[in-house]
């Protein structure tokens, strides 16, 4: 077998990797810039060392120069040794070599990563074949091993099965399983778990959890999740501006961080369950007969959005039905309300955002935004409504014009539908950008001339630039640093004070469906399982789902991260053994209901013709 022809692994008190004062630089208009310099660490058998920063920090370039795979103008300098071996200047023959048997990675995006053309079966046959000599058949049953392993479903049978056909936490346990294929000494995973719901991803930490104490590899874990890095982490290194801030133990990081940056860094990531302390207020408060005046004025506010047994299918196509994507959901939201709608990818929560747009139909049921009925409503019946709904999408880049400046993409709804002109445009273009807090000079750059907060925050602009009554924001932080996240939310937060729109927030984030929420609905394949207050759901939600689905949040502190995880553990085995007995009484029950009708009919064969 491929593993019998490895090396022996180095002893535990020597590290697997060893980098001293790396520096990566990139030729730019015949200048040379620095991407990372002095970055020093070490990494030992069985250590998790998390490098963590914003986009830009050079901490996935630093991680791979390592691997040799820089762009042509890139350039790595400084020492890497991977146990006695100089990585920094190795020839590609050599390193070719290494890649993949004694160093592997696990890249951010799987999709792009794996051939498309290609079974994921095929590509960790082919890693195999290329580094031991090991027969067709050999390398197929190692490669189901792998995929068994990484805890893959029916493994014989998705061995055959091409990227697209698999989920993206499926396909990133098929990445895992193709990078542990050679079982290397030294993993690196750069953002594993950045495009994962929250479920998934605590599904694959614990893989890899359990993987680096069964093959004793070392890793190196690239993230701007703290508490991803609160659960896997031993050691930390914080980069910004390409340089190393602060290293240490990950108890000492998070408990006593030193550098101005790692502090602000901290408190920018959102902690779940900070409603505890209001929602024990408020329970106290109700015990003692004492009305809360959010309680008492929240049902005089008019309803913005009403929607009652609401169904959106997607129509099929030739033998394939129509696929049901939301069933039978019952939402409310008053005016000046957030409700936050949480799930995972696919439980239909973007559908329900592009039906109250009316960017989708409803099939059936009831969906009242505004006062129009969606239900059957033609394009000229929503025209009207544009003005008083408003969207801000994922990816600020993707939705804005790249052929416009900022300042016109901002104007267009106010042309469209306001019919303003000239020096009134631009006052309003001004206004709308001090309220985002962009200042008025950026209205004449392009969309690729900002960097994604600033981009998030003009989509923000234009969303509001109607003064809509309804605001439908879809997973608008999820691409953003933990910092420019905090920023953006905090405007969010001052704008809907300011405003006053209701607001449906889509996010798989809980902690900032928390912070920004009055209601959390929950859905789950299409339905909603829960709807309740905020501090409700958090802290004492009542739905077994909503309860897998906090239980899997990370939260940024190593000590109540190991809590959590116990306490998920636990809930997941209870629930396992509560589903496995009541299929054991179902079955027992069917068993009795068989016997008793062949009882009765054997009873009958016996009674005598005369009776």
């Amino acid at each position: 077998m491929a593993t019998d022809t490895l090396a022996a692994p180095p002893p535990l008190d020597q590290p697997v990797l060893d980098v001293k004062d790396l520096g990566v630089d990139f030729y730019v208009d015949g200048s040379w810039y620095p991407a990372a310099s002095g970055v020093s660490y070490t990494v030992s058998p069985g250590e998790v060392l998390a490098i963590v920063g914003e986009s830009g920090s050079g901490k996935t370039q630093s991680s791979m120069a390592l691997m040799g795979l820089l762009p042509p103008n890139g350039r790595a300098r400084g020492s890497a040794k991977l146990d006695d071996r100089e990585l920094i200047g190795m020839p590609s023959s050599k390193l070719r070599r290494v890649r993949g048997r004694e160093v592997a990675m696990i890249f951010q995006e799987p999709m792009t990563a794996l051939n498309p053309v290609f079974t994921i079966g095929f590509q960790i046959i082919e890693t195999l074949r290329t580094h031991f000599e090991i027969g067709p058949s050999d390398a197929r049953e190692r490669a189901i091993e792998l995929l068994r392993l990484v805890e893959i479903p029916n493994p014989e049978t998705r061995v055959d099965s091409y990227p697209h056909q698999l989920s993206g936490g499926q396909r990133q346990r098929a990445m895992i399983a193709q990078a542990l294929a050679c079982d290397p000494k030294l993993l690196i995973a750069d953002e594993p778990t950045t495009a994962l719901d929250v479920t998934v991803q605590a599904e694959i930490l614990k893989l890899m959890r359990d993987l680096r104490h069964r093959v004793n590899a070392g890793i190196v874990l690239i993230t701007h999740d703290m508490g991803v890095v609160a659960d896997m982490a031993d050691k930390i290194i914080v980069m910004k501006d390409g340089l190393v801030v602060e290293q240490g133990e990950a108890a000492q990081i998070f408990g006593a961080p030193q550098h101005p940056y790692t502090i602000k860094l901290l408190e920018s990531v959102p902690h779940l369950g900070r409603s505890a302390e209001a929602a024990a207020a408020e329970v106290a408060a109700q015990t003692a007969g004492e009305a809360t005046p959010k309680a008492a004025t929240a049902d005089d506010r008019p309803v913005v959005l009403d929607a009652v047994d609401m169904v959106i299918e997607y129509p099929g196509r030739r033998r394939t039905p129509a696929f049901r994507a939301v069933d039978g959901v019952n939402l409310q939201i008053r005016k000046g309300e957030v409700v936050g709608l949480v799930g995972e990818s696919g439980s239909g929560k973007t559908t329900i955002g592009r039906a109250v747009v009316g960017l989708l139909p409803v099939t059936s049921g009831k969906l009242e935004i505004v006062g129009q009925d969606m239900v059957g409503a033609t394009r000229n019946d929503l025209k009207p409504l544009r003005t008083k709904v408003g969207i801000v999408f994922q990816d600020p880049g993707s939705s804005l014009n790249p052929r416009l400046p900022i300042g016109e993409s901002i104007a267009e709804p106010l042309l469209l539908h306001r019919g303003l002109k000239g020096a009134e445009m631009s006052k309003a273009v001004e206004r709308l950008l001090d309220q985002v807090q962009l200042p008025r000079a950026m209205r004449n750059r392009y969309p690729h001339e900002l960097s994604g907060g600033q981009r998030q925050r003009v989509g923000i602009a234009r969303s509001l630039a109607l003064e809509p009554q309804l605001l439908v924001a879809d997973e608008p932080t999820s691409a953003l640093d933990v910092s420019v996240q905090a920023t953006v939310l905090e405007l969010f937060q001052e704008l809907q004070r300011e405003h006053g729109f209701a607001c449906l927030f889509i996010s798989h984030d809980l902690a900032v469906v928390e912070m920004l929420s009055d209601r959390i609905a929950v859905m789950h394949n299409g339905r909603l399982v829960e709807v309740g207050d905020t501090a409700q759901v958090v802290n004492h939600p009542k739905d077994d789902y909503t309860q897998r689905l906090l239980a899997a949040v990370p939260v940024p502190d190593p000590d109540s991260q190991r809590q959590r995880r116990e306490a998920r553990d636990a809930l997941l085995e209870a629930q396992r053994v509560a589903l496995a007995a009541d299929e054991a009484g179902q079955a027992a029950e069917a068993e009795r209901q068989e016997k008793l009708e062949i009882s009765e009919v054997e009873a009958e064969r016996e009674i005598p013709r005369g009776f």
